[in-house]
């Protein structure tokens, strides 16, 4: 399992064509052409008349690619003779950003500003600005934005209520082809359907109702004949929901014999995916139904996943400083979304597929321990000592975690869990980004050594300076250890404690391998100020986990011989 680290941002621009795939062909071209952006997915829609597309990527990258989709869709689709059931009013109709991980969506609503900004004033179209990136109350809603259509354009136009956030606020022949575009941040959007023992849909449906926003309509006597009770307006009222950005319906699966509950989370931070679970089993059982199992249709970020595998954990109190692809089984299995169809990380799962794609795989995930010992004592020179103290550090971290979660998991624990599993919790993520860097120390030796074959002397100078980085990377990362292990080594369970000594032995000689590391790396280089620089950085991060492995080793000995 590769994990990730970099800023991703989502697009899922929906373009007013669905019948001539040579059209999206060319659109998604454009996509395609910007290096650090990934296609997803295309979905056509021929009675819409409408394509979603879905990328993603590194932020600036995706945004070049949006205005690069938008231009083609722009040249190639002609409002004035479209037609489709869907809601639309450009041929780029509308264009949501959307942070995935490592990007806040304050960053987002920036990046959206900037686009809009390029759409509005290079290619001459009207521009809205909507969710998260709209400047009035009222321009929050696509609904509102959109209302009339194509069609009321040139109305909404000269009206100055509805004044274009960016571009031509004009009808004119450019405008009346490509119509305006609707762009902004909102938060990821999960499809997600509740799976129940039965076939009702009316059924299905109340515990929708029970968990979407809108909720349900009061009647008097009888929940579905009942007469309606309105206000002095003659509106119906409504008994809202438990989830305010969850909107949601029952039906039917013939393919799978049973019904649904149909949801759109809109928000997944506010409305996390195992509480909307949990909620729908509680609605469930109080109409004599049973929950079975859900599934995600489409793709979902990493941290949904995460952040449900520990809730579960909690709820059994026990640890969730465990390993990713823990929690993901955790998560998987307390959902049931493997219940109708197979669900496989790899391919459900933003982060990894985009590691996927750019070709980030993990070279190590299927090798054995002999494999990779075995690799290492051949006559190539990686991986080497780099990748080899990175994997001691990694070790270091991995027993730091052991400990923390057999102390936190012991019988009578449950009042310290959270201290010990946080503590487990910090180590796993050190672990994680030591693994990661095995990797990369041998991938930055293969650039030097690619450097010196161009004899370019700024291109060794960089390609030394990039291998000097990684395993200062190392001891940086191993010096982020030394506050959770000297807690580990102090109140983790005594039986276990020998184990707190080997991963001090382990971090020690992982920092001074990674510090040789950095000074063969920056011996050839040519700049004396940054040599000094790294150097010195290295030395300070070296002491400070000499000193605190020494610390935790007495520590250590005195539990272990004089009890504790």
């Amino acid at each position: 399992m590769q994990l990730v680290s970099e800023p991703i941002l989502e697009c899922v621009p929906n373009f007013s064509e669905g019948r001539r795939k040579e059209v999206i062909d060319a659109i998604t071209a454009e996509i395609e052409s910007v290096p650090d952006v990934y296609l997803l997915h295309v979905d056509m829609g021929w009675s819409t008349n409408r394509t979603v597309v879905t990328f993603a990527g590194k932020p600036e990258a995706v945004v070049e690619a949006a205005f690069r989709a938008i231009k083609k869709a722009a040249e190639l689709i002609d409002m004035r003779t479209h037609s489709g059931a869907h809601p639309r009013m450009g041929a780029t109709d509308v264009c949501p950003l959307v942070p995935v991980s490592g990007i806040s969506m304050e960053e987002a609503v920036e990046l959206s500003y900037r686009l809009a900004e390029r759409v509005g004033t290079e290619l001459q179209i009207p521009v809205y600005l909507y969710e998260n990136s709209a400047r009035a109350p009222e321009r929050k809603s696509l609904a509102n934005i959109r209302a009339g259509e194509y069609e009321a354009l040139p109305a909404k136009l000269r009206d100055p209520k509805w004044k274009p956030d960016y571009g031509p606020a004009e009808w004119n022949e450019h405008v009346a082809k490509t119509g305006a575009t609707v762009i902004g941040a909102r938060n990821f959007l999960v499809a997600y359907n509740i799976n129940l023992n039965t076939r009702s849909v009316r059924r299905a449906n109340s515990v929708a109702f029970d968990l979407r926003e809108r909720g349900r309509v009061l009647r008097r006597g009888h929940p579905v004949v009942g007469e309606i009770i309105r206000d002095i307006e003659g509106n119906p009222y409504r008994l809202p929901g438990q989830f305010k950005d969850v909107r949601g319906i029952g039906w039917y699966i013939d393919e799978y014999g049973i019904a649904q509950v149909s949801l759109n989370i809109l928000n997944i931070d506010t409305c996390p995916v195992h509480l909307v679970f949990e909620q729908a089993e509680e609605s469930a059982r109080k109409r004599g139904l049973r929950v079975t199992g859900s599934e995600i249709v489409g793709l979902v970020p990493l941290r949904v996943l995460l952040e449900a595998g520990k809730y579960f954990l909690r709820k059994q109190k026990l640890s969730w400083g465990v390993p990713p692809e823990e929690l993901i089984h955790i998560a998987v299995v307390s959902m049931g979304l493997s219940e109708v169809q197979p669900f496989d990380p790899q391919k459900k799962v933003i982060e990894f597929i985009l590691a996927e794609k750019a070709g980030k795989q993990d070279i190590y995930r299927k090798k054995s321990v002999r494999e990779f010992v075995n690799e290492v004592s051949m006559d190539s020179p990686v991986p080497g000592g780099g990748s080899v103290s990175a994997l001691a550090g990694s070790l270091a971290a991995a027993l730091t975690a052991m400990v923390a979660n057999i102390t936190a998991n012991r019988r009578g624990g449950e009042e310290d869990l959270p201290f010990y599993a946080s503590l487990a919790e910090q180590a796993q993520k050190i672990k994680d980004e030591l693994y990661v860097l095995i990797q990369q120390d041998q991938e930055a030796f293969e650039k030097v050594m690619e450097a010196y074959k161009t004899k370019d002397e700024n291109e060794i100078e960089k390609a030394l300076l990039e291998a000097a980085r990684t395993p200062l990377k190392v001891l940086e990362t191993i010096a982020e250890l030394v506050d959770v292990i000297n807690e580990v080594a102090l109140k983790g369970l005594g039986s276990a404690i020998s184990d707190v000594g080997v991963a001090a032995n382990l971090m020690v000689a992982a920092a001074r391998g990674a510090n040789l590391n950095v000074l063969i790396n920056i011996k050839d280089m040519k700049d004396e100020t940054t040599k000094a620089r790294l150097q010195k950085r290295a030395e300070e991060l070296l002491q400070r986990i000499e000193k605190s492995a020494s610390e935790v080793l007495k520590i250590v000995e005195k539990r272990m011989f004089q009890g504790g």
